[in-house]
């Protein structure tokens, strides 16, 4: 039973930091109609950010993740208007320029910090007991603030006037800008949220499990991918679905399986999922 309890506790962890990534993906690609392939490289550089506020520079680990998410947000408005703006809606090239964006903040890491694995403090030292189950601080942080800013979207999104005027532009372009809403400006925002909710994944889960290096960012991209073609390209709540499942699966068949093995059991499922719906849990035709 502890083992049990600690595998779901790990698996809603690693949940809710898919939701996060994915959560972004999900809102750019709604609005932008790209993927943002380099979102991976985002949630990598924040890492490194909090490393070198914290560690190199020496100030307080919880302003350093502060002054990385704020930095992050920022980088993703400067992104969103002059990498990706001027080819909307030219897929090809919105790809190369999201791989050319790859390969620079991959270069920036290793040419920055080397490639040798970095190593960051813990956010919360310590650990709870939970029915039995010894769980540390900082994972449950990670469950927590997953579950905040997962709440804090949808609320923004249904009761805001920004929030609906990215589902409106998400859903109808042409009749949002009829309605002046200015497209430029939406986009930007969404771009901006999606590298927060992916520099705050980062910075998380480089505290949880100490290390930071510059190809850290390739699993949760696609892991990213994975989570919102399960729930359903564009759906925000399937993103939330899709990304909980993923982590509870990456969580628990470990326990009866070899980790390989039970990696390919997880897309097994995956795949038998989409064939049965292949527009995802909660995508639509």
């Amino acid at each position: 039973m502890e083992a049990l309890v600690q595998s779901i506790f790990n698996g809603l962890v690693m949940g809710f930091i898919y939701v996060l990534v994915a959560l972004g993906l999900t809102l750019i690609f709604g609005i932008m109609r790209i993927v943002q392939f380099a979102h991976g490289e985002i949630y990598m550089i924040s890492a490194y950010c909090v490393y070198f506020f914290a560690v190199v520079f020496g100030l307080n680990l919880f302003l350093s993740f502060v002054l990385s998410v704020v930095i992050l947000g920022i980088v993703g408005i400067f992104i969103e208007k002059y990498l990706f703006r001027p080819f909307r809606g030219r897929v090809e090239s919105s790809i190369i320029v999201a791989i050319g964006l790859i390969l620079l903040l991959q270069t920036i890491a290793s040419v920055g910090f080397g490639t040798q694995t970095k190593s960051l403090p813990t956010m919360i030292p310590g650990i709870v007991s939970l029915l039995g189950a010894k769980i540390s601080w900082d994972r449950a942080l990670a469950v927590i603030v997953g579950l905040v800013l997962t709440i804090l979207l949808f609320l923004f999104i249904k009761r805001t006037r920004l929030g609906q005027a990215m589902v409106s532009v998400s859903q109808e372009p042409e009749g949002a800008i009829l309605q002046g809403v200015d497209v430029n400006r939406i986009s930007g925002l969404s771009m901006s949220i999606g590298c927060v909710l992916a520099a705050i994944a980062g910075a998380l889960m480089g505290s949880i499990f100490q290390r930071v290096e510059p190809v850290m960012g390739s699993f949760a991209m696609a892991q990213g991918i994975a989570v919102i073609i399960l729930g359903g390209l564009g759906s925000i709540p399937g993103a939330v679905i899709g990304g909980i499942f993923l982590g509870l699966l990456a969580g628990i068949i470990p326990l009866y399986a070899d980790t390989t093995i039970a990696s390919m059991i997880s897309f097994a499922i995956i795949i038998i999922i989409l064939f049965i719906r292949p527009t995802g849990l909660l995508g639509h035709d």
